[in-house]
């Protein structure tokens, strides 16, 4: 991605914690948060990986394709999935938007963006609108809940899988203005 070293490092920081704490998600005794924690925590590696500033890393050419040769798959996942449940539709629109993105770095000169088109593209504009909504409802759905939970493992703590879905929106919408 685009952008200072400094916050693609924070934002590359921030994913891979979300990724691992996704992965301690798949301890759950609930088979359906398990199901989740997976996507979640491919997502969070798979931002993770795509925020390594340019400076510090540069991808191989054929990365960018790999990441939307995975995503894709996750999307199609996702749409299956999405026969038992409208929720798992905010799982296919994450993986499409980072198949999108893996594109969109695969077809710019360098594989960085596109940073001298002007305006933002229509796809672009209508992730971020998403993005953003998302957040902002994923935040206010997080204020009420409460901490507690006394003998509740690590991957049944609801308070800390919203928190993890927030992050991964706000890192979303991040990723989506330097592209």
């Amino acid at each position: 991605m685009h952008g200072p070293a400094s916050p693609g490092w924070l934002l590359v920081a921030l994913c891979a914690a979300t990724g691992t704490y996704c992965l301690l998600r798949m301890r759950s005794h609930v088979e359906e948060q398990r199901r989740a924690a997976g996507g979640e925590a491919l997502m969070g590696f798979g931002m993770a990986a795509m925020a390594v500033p340019a400076a510090a890393f540069t991808p191989p050419s054929w990365a960018w394709p790999a990441y939307a040769a995975v995503f894709g798959a996750a999307a199609l996942h996702a749409l299956w999935s999405a026969r038992e449940g409208a929720h798992h539709l905010h799982h296919l629109v994450g993986a499409s938007a980072m198949v999108y993105m893996a594109v969109a770095m695969a077809a710019s000169p360098g594989g960085h963006g596109g940073h001298g088109d002007p305006g933002i593209p229509l796809l672009t504009g209508a992730l971020l609108l998403y993005f953003t909504g998302y957040v902002l409802l994923s935040g206010v759905r997080l204020v009420p809940v409460t901490g507690g939970g006394g003998g509740v493992g690590w991957g049944d703590r609801p308070e800390l899988a919203r928190a993890c879905r927030l992050s991964m929106g706000i890192a979303m919408v991040a990723m989506l203005l330097t592209l």
